[in-house]
Protein backbone atom coordinates (compact mmCIF):
# COMPACT_ATOMS: atom_id res chain seq x y z
CA UNK A 1 0.00 0.00 0.00
CA UNK A 2 1.20 3.51 -0.85
CA UNK A 3 -0.78 6.61 0.19
CA UNK A 4 1.29 9.05 -1.88
CA UNK A 5 -0.65 10.90 -4.62
CA UNK A 6 -0.77 10.33 -8.35
CA UNK A 7 0.46 13.28 -10.41
CA UNK A 8 -1.56 14.26 -13.48
CA UNK A 9 -0.70 17.04 -15.92
CA UNK A 10 -2.10 18.68 -19.01
CA UNK A 11 -1.63 21.90 -20.95
CA UNK A 12 -4.83 23.30 -19.43
CA UNK A 13 -8.18 21.94 -18.27
CA UNK A 14 -8.57 19.05 -20.71
CA UNK A 15 -6.80 16.55 -18.49
CA UNK A 16 -9.64 16.88 -16.00
CA UNK A 17 -11.41 14.25 -18.12
CA UNK A 18 -8.69 11.85 -16.94
CA UNK A 19 -9.03 13.12 -13.36
CA UNK A 20 -12.76 12.38 -13.53
CA UNK A 21 -12.10 8.78 -14.56
CA UNK A 22 -9.35 8.31 -11.98
CA UNK A 23 -11.71 9.56 -9.27
CA UNK A 24 -14.45 7.25 -10.50
CA UNK A 25 -12.35 4.10 -10.93
CA UNK A 26 -9.82 4.65 -8.12
CA UNK A 27 -11.74 6.56 -5.43
CA UNK A 28 -9.15 5.90 -2.72
CA UNK A 29 -6.29 7.47 -4.68
CA UNK A 30 -5.22 11.05 -4.00
CA UNK A 31 -4.33 13.20 -7.01
CA UNK A 32 -2.31 16.32 -7.77
CA UNK A 33 -3.35 17.91 -11.05
CA UNK A 34 -1.17 20.46 -12.81
CA UNK A 35 -2.68 22.52 -15.63
CA UNK A 36 -0.12 24.56 -17.58
CA UNK A 37 -2.63 27.32 -18.27
CA UNK A 38 0.04 29.97 -18.85
CA UNK A 39 1.39 28.09 -21.89
CA UNK A 40 -1.74 26.46 -23.34
CA UNK A 41 -2.14 25.27 -26.06
CA UNK A 42 0.71 22.80 -26.58
CA UNK A 43 -0.54 21.71 -29.99
CA UNK A 44 1.12 24.53 -31.90
CA UNK A 45 4.44 24.31 -30.04
CA UNK A 46 7.53 22.54 -31.36
CA UNK A 47 8.29 19.03 -30.07
CA UNK A 48 11.41 20.39 -28.34
CA UNK A 49 9.38 23.01 -26.49
CA UNK A 50 6.75 20.49 -25.42
CA UNK A 51 9.46 18.18 -24.09
CA UNK A 52 10.97 21.05 -22.11
CA UNK A 53 7.61 21.94 -20.60
CA UNK A 54 6.99 18.28 -19.74
CA UNK A 55 10.36 17.93 -17.99
CA UNK A 56 9.67 21.04 -15.91
CA UNK A 57 6.27 19.74 -14.84
CA UNK A 58 7.68 16.30 -14.06
CA UNK A 59 10.23 17.90 -11.73
CA UNK A 60 7.46 19.86 -10.02
CA UNK A 61 5.31 16.76 -9.48
CA UNK A 62 8.26 14.75 -8.19
CA UNK A 63 8.89 17.51 -5.65
CA UNK A 64 5.32 16.87 -4.47
CA UNK A 65 6.32 13.22 -3.90
CA UNK A 66 3.96 11.58 -6.38
CA UNK A 67 4.16 7.82 -6.86
CA UNK A 68 3.12 7.78 -10.53
CA UNK A 69 2.65 10.42 -13.24
CA UNK A 70 -0.10 10.50 -15.86
CA UNK A 71 0.60 12.62 -18.93
CA UNK A 72 -3.03 13.59 -19.54
CA UNK A 73 -2.16 15.56 -22.66
CA UNK A 74 -2.06 13.92 -26.05
CA UNK A 75 0.53 16.32 -27.47
CA UNK A 76 2.86 15.80 -24.51
CA UNK A 77 2.27 12.05 -24.65
CA UNK A 78 3.14 12.05 -28.35
CA UNK A 79 6.32 14.10 -28.02
CA UNK A 80 7.62 13.58 -24.48
CA UNK A 81 6.37 10.30 -23.01
CA UNK A 82 9.39 8.19 -23.90
CA UNK A 83 11.81 10.77 -22.48
CA UNK A 84 9.80 11.16 -19.28
CA UNK A 85 9.66 7.40 -18.81
CA UNK A 86 13.43 7.26 -19.26
CA UNK A 87 14.29 9.99 -16.73
CA UNK A 88 11.53 9.56 -14.15
CA UNK A 89 12.15 7.58 -10.95
CA UNK A 90 8.42 6.77 -10.81
CA UNK A 91 6.24 5.19 -13.53
CA UNK A 92 4.81 7.48 -16.22
CA UNK A 93 1.63 6.63 -18.12
CA UNK A 94 0.40 8.36 -21.30
CA UNK A 95 -2.97 8.60 -23.02
CA UNK A 96 -2.17 7.69 -26.63
CA UNK A 97 -1.75 3.92 -26.34
CA UNK A 98 -4.89 3.41 -24.21
CA UNK A 99 -6.93 5.44 -26.70
CA UNK A 100 -5.52 3.47 -29.61
CA UNK A 101 -6.37 0.19 -27.88
CA UNK A 102 -9.95 1.29 -27.26
CA UNK A 103 -10.36 2.42 -30.88
CA UNK A 104 -9.11 -0.85 -32.33
CA UNK A 105 -11.49 -2.74 -30.07
CA UNK A 106 -14.44 -0.57 -31.11
CA UNK A 107 -13.90 -0.43 -34.88
CA UNK A 108 -16.01 -2.83 -36.93
CA UNK A 109 -15.12 -1.79 -40.47
CA UNK A 110 -11.43 -1.18 -39.81
CA UNK A 111 -11.43 2.53 -40.65
CA UNK A 112 -10.51 4.77 -37.70
CA UNK A 113 -10.47 8.54 -37.70
CA UNK A 114 -8.25 10.48 -35.31
CA UNK A 115 -8.58 14.16 -34.43
CA UNK A 116 -6.23 16.17 -32.25
CA UNK A 117 -3.95 19.16 -32.10
CA UNK A 118 -1.59 19.93 -34.95
CA UNK A 119 1.32 18.70 -32.85
CA UNK A 120 -0.28 15.37 -32.01
CA UNK A 121 -1.32 14.72 -35.60
CA UNK A 122 2.11 15.68 -36.96
CA UNK A 123 3.78 13.27 -34.55
CA UNK A 124 1.94 10.28 -36.03
CA UNK A 125 1.76 8.78 -32.53
CA UNK A 126 -1.82 7.54 -32.81
CA UNK A 127 -1.36 5.99 -36.21
CA UNK A 128 1.75 4.15 -35.01
CA UNK A 129 -0.02 2.94 -31.86
CA UNK A 130 -3.09 1.79 -33.79
CA UNK A 131 -1.07 -0.02 -36.45
CA UNK A 132 1.05 -1.71 -33.80
CA UNK A 133 -2.16 -3.27 -32.51
CA UNK A 134 -3.83 -3.92 -35.89
CA UNK A 135 -1.66 -3.34 -38.98
CA UNK A 136 -4.57 -3.71 -41.42
CA UNK A 137 -6.60 -0.82 -40.01
CA UNK A 138 -7.00 2.27 -42.16
CA UNK A 139 -6.28 5.47 -40.21
CA UNK A 140 -7.38 8.95 -41.31
CA UNK A 141 -6.17 11.92 -39.26
CA UNK A 142 -7.33 15.54 -39.03
CA UNK A 143 -5.85 18.35 -36.97
CA UNK A 144 -8.50 20.44 -35.19
CA UNK A 145 -6.51 23.25 -33.54
CA UNK A 146 -9.48 25.52 -32.77
CA UNK A 147 -11.20 23.02 -30.49
CA UNK A 148 -8.85 23.59 -27.54
CA UNK A 149 -9.35 27.37 -27.27
CA UNK A 150 -13.09 26.89 -27.76
CA UNK A 151 -13.22 24.47 -24.84
CA UNK A 152 -10.98 26.69 -22.73
CA UNK A 153 -13.40 29.55 -23.43
CA UNK A 154 -16.33 27.36 -22.38
CA UNK A 155 -17.91 27.47 -25.85
CA UNK A 156 -19.13 23.87 -25.77
CA UNK A 157 -22.39 24.25 -27.68
CA UNK A 158 -22.15 27.64 -29.38
CA UNK A 159 -23.24 27.89 -33.05
CA UNK A 160 -19.71 28.98 -33.96
CA UNK A 161 -18.30 25.79 -32.40
CA UNK A 162 -20.72 23.68 -34.42
CA UNK A 163 -19.67 25.43 -37.63
CA UNK A 164 -16.00 24.75 -36.83
CA UNK A 165 -16.81 21.10 -36.08
CA UNK A 166 -18.51 20.67 -39.44
CA UNK A 167 -15.54 22.25 -41.18
CA UNK A 168 -13.17 19.79 -39.51
CA UNK A 169 -15.28 16.63 -39.47
CA UNK A 170 -17.54 16.50 -42.52
CA UNK A 171 -14.69 15.10 -44.61
CA UNK A 172 -14.01 12.33 -42.11
CA UNK A 173 -17.68 11.39 -42.02
CA UNK A 174 -17.96 11.25 -45.81
CA UNK A 175 -14.73 9.25 -45.98
CA UNK A 176 -16.46 6.38 -44.19
CA UNK A 177 -14.80 6.12 -40.78
CA UNK A 178 -16.71 4.06 -38.22
CA UNK A 179 -14.73 5.11 -35.13
CA UNK A 180 -13.40 8.53 -34.16
CA UNK A 181 -10.63 8.95 -31.60
CA UNK A 182 -10.86 12.21 -29.67
CA UNK A 183 -7.10 12.58 -29.58
CA UNK A 184 -7.04 15.48 -27.14
CA UNK A 185 -8.28 15.42 -23.57
CA UNK A 186 -10.17 18.68 -24.12
CA UNK A 187 -12.38 17.13 -26.78
CA UNK A 188 -14.64 14.94 -24.61
CA UNK A 189 -16.38 18.09 -23.41
CA UNK A 190 -17.47 18.55 -27.01
CA UNK A 191 -18.70 14.95 -27.28
CA UNK A 192 -22.44 15.78 -27.52
CA UNK A 193 -21.79 18.29 -30.29
CA UNK A 194 -19.29 16.03 -32.07
CA UNK A 195 -21.70 13.12 -31.88
CA UNK A 196 -24.39 15.27 -33.49
CA UNK A 197 -22.05 16.35 -36.28
CA UNK A 198 -20.74 12.84 -36.95
CA UNK A 199 -24.16 11.18 -36.81
CA UNK A 200 -25.30 7.78 -35.63
CA UNK A 201 -23.16 4.72 -36.13
CA UNK A 202 -19.78 6.37 -35.50
CA UNK A 203 -18.20 5.52 -32.15
CA UNK A 204 -16.46 8.36 -30.32
CA UNK A 205 -13.43 7.22 -28.31
CA UNK A 206 -11.68 9.16 -25.57
CA UNK A 207 -8.78 7.62 -23.75
CA UNK A 208 -9.60 8.77 -20.23
CA UNK A 209 -11.45 5.62 -19.19
CA UNK A 210 -8.80 3.26 -20.55
CA UNK A 211 -5.97 5.39 -19.14
CA UNK A 212 -7.47 5.26 -15.65
CA UNK A 213 -7.83 1.49 -15.96
CA UNK A 214 -4.17 1.19 -17.01
CA UNK A 215 -3.12 3.25 -13.98
CA UNK A 216 -5.15 0.99 -11.71
CA UNK A 217 -3.51 -2.11 -13.14
CA UNK A 218 -0.03 -0.61 -12.77
CA UNK A 219 -0.60 0.36 -9.14
CA UNK A 220 -2.01 -3.04 -8.27
CA UNK A 221 0.84 -4.90 -9.99
CA UNK A 222 3.47 -2.83 -8.15
CA UNK A 223 1.74 -2.95 -4.77
CA UNK A 224 1.43 0.84 -4.77
CA UNK A 225 -2.34 1.18 -4.56
CA UNK A 226 -3.64 3.48 -1.83
CA UNK A 227 -5.08 2.01 1.36
CA UNK A 228 -8.83 1.47 0.91
CA UNK A 229 -9.83 2.90 4.29
CA UNK A 230 -10.65 6.46 3.18
CA UNK A 231 -11.42 8.43 0.01
CA UNK A 232 -8.62 10.16 -1.83
CA UNK A 233 -8.20 13.93 -2.12
CA UNK A 234 -7.54 15.95 -5.26
CA UNK A 235 -5.44 19.12 -5.34
CA UNK A 236 -5.30 21.48 -8.31
CA UNK A 237 -2.32 23.58 -9.41
CA UNK A 238 -2.10 25.89 -12.44
CA UNK A 239 0.54 28.15 -13.94
CA UNK A 240 -1.89 31.03 -14.61
CA UNK A 241 -5.48 32.26 -14.11
CA UNK A 242 -6.74 29.99 -11.29
CA UNK A 243 -10.14 31.72 -11.32
CA UNK A 244 -10.72 30.91 -14.98
CA UNK A 245 -9.54 27.35 -14.36
CA UNK A 246 -12.13 26.94 -11.60
CA UNK A 247 -14.84 28.31 -13.87
CA UNK A 248 -14.06 26.12 -16.87
CA UNK A 249 -13.13 23.13 -14.70
CA UNK A 250 -16.66 23.07 -13.33
CA UNK A 251 -17.78 21.73 -16.71
CA UNK A 252 -15.55 18.69 -16.11
CA UNK A 253 -15.91 18.05 -12.39
CA UNK A 254 -18.75 20.25 -11.16
CA UNK A 255 -18.04 22.33 -8.08
CA UNK A 256 -15.19 20.06 -7.00
CA UNK A 257 -12.57 22.36 -8.60
CA UNK A 258 -11.74 24.66 -5.71
CA UNK A 259 -8.77 26.14 -3.85
CA UNK A 260 -6.62 26.13 -6.98
CA UNK A 261 -2.95 26.81 -6.25
CA UNK A 262 -0.92 29.09 -8.54
CA UNK A 263 2.66 28.07 -9.35
CA UNK A 264 4.58 30.04 -11.97
CA UNK A 265 6.69 27.89 -14.26
CA UNK A 266 9.96 28.88 -15.90
CA UNK A 267 9.34 30.68 -19.16
CA UNK A 268 5.60 31.02 -18.55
Amino acid sequence: MNPRPIGVFDSGVGGLTVVHELQRQLPHESLIYFGDTARVPYGNKSPETVRRYAREILRFLLEREVKLVVVACNTASAHALEELQRISPVPVEGVVEPGARAAVGASRAGHIGVIGTAGTMASGAYERAIRALEPAVRVTQRACPLFVPLVEEGWLDQPATKLVAHEYLDGLRSDGIDTLVLGCTHYPLLKPLLGEVMGEGIRLIDSAEETAAAVGRALKASGNAAPPNEPGKTRFVVSDAPGQFEKVGAAFLGDRVRDVELVTMEGA
